[in-house]
């Protein structure tokens, strides 16, 4: 189904923010531009999953 590739990249998507976040903590010359960065992606995965939520939802 082409819901579960969607949400296996939603998946794939927070673990690039997990990483990115991580790399943050440790580089504070590009920390800011990474957390930036990091939460684009998290809001990308999150629209992702809304779209997959509600295409799924069938009306009464």
């Amino acid at each position: 189904m082409p819901f579960d590739a969607i949400l296996l990249e939603v998946e794939r998507l927070h673990h690039v923010s997990e990483r990115l976040a991580k790399l943050a903590e440790k580089h504070p010359l590009v920390s800011e531009a990474l957390m930036t960065i990091s939460g684009s992606i998290l809001n990308t995965a999150t629209v992702l999953e809304v779209l997959v939520a509600t295409k799924m939802t069938r009306p009464i």
